[in-house]
């Protein structure tokens, strides 16, 4: 922990990132890598441990994010502030598209803009995704069981869970048959 830092400083990184961070979650992770690392808070390391911690857990990435790097940064109060600052600027902003959505929605301009963030948002979240496989396929099987799942996913509707249940009943047997050749 580092006390050094303030809350109203982790509140305020989080909500920059909270409001320019378009796309959800998978978008907001090259971002809270590029702060953190700015700022000296977070080691680069550390922070596919906070992704895969922030991904296990349930509720919405970006939420998981900011809870495990602001508990990482100062503790359960750095957690409070970090989610805060990063839920808020989304809060407001959809509160103020529900109030005047109505009123804009046929507008050529407000839909030309958000067809404009479509290539954007899908960018951003292909970024750090990218990032991920770099980091985390480091054999040729992992590069092949990724693939897999896509295809998997994508191509033939096979649900995620299904592919999750098949890699940890898999994980078991192998891990299970390697200590049965060790004994």
């Amino acid at each position: 922990m580092k006390n050094d830092i303030s809350l109203w400083q982790i509140f305020l990184v989080f909500s920059k990132i909270g409001a320019f961070t378009i796309g959800g979650g998978y978008a907001m992770i090259p971002v809270i890598e590029d702060e953190m690392r700015r700022r000296d808070w977070i080691d680069r390391e550390e922070i596919p441990d906070i992704v895969v911690l922030a991904q296990s857990a349930p509720g919405l990435l970006a939420v998981n994010m900011a809870i495990f790097a602001g508990y990482r940064i100062r503790g359960i109060k750095g957690s409070i502030a970090a989610t805060v600052g990063a839920v808020l600027p989304s809060f407001i902003a959809i509160l103020v598209i529900a109030m005047t959505y109505n009123a804009f929605k046929e507008n050529a301009i407000v839909t030309r803009f958000f067809a404009g963030l479509r290539p954007v948002a899908i960018a951003l979240i292909l970024v750090p995704m990218v990032r991920m496989a770099r980091k985390g396929c480091r054999v040729w099987w992992h590069w092949a069981l990724m693939l897999a799942t896509i295809v998997g996913i994508c191509f033939f509707g096979i649900s995620p869970i299904f592919i999750l249940l098949a890699i940890i009943i898999t994980a078991v047997l192998v891990l299970t048959s390697a200590e049965g050749r060790d004994k």
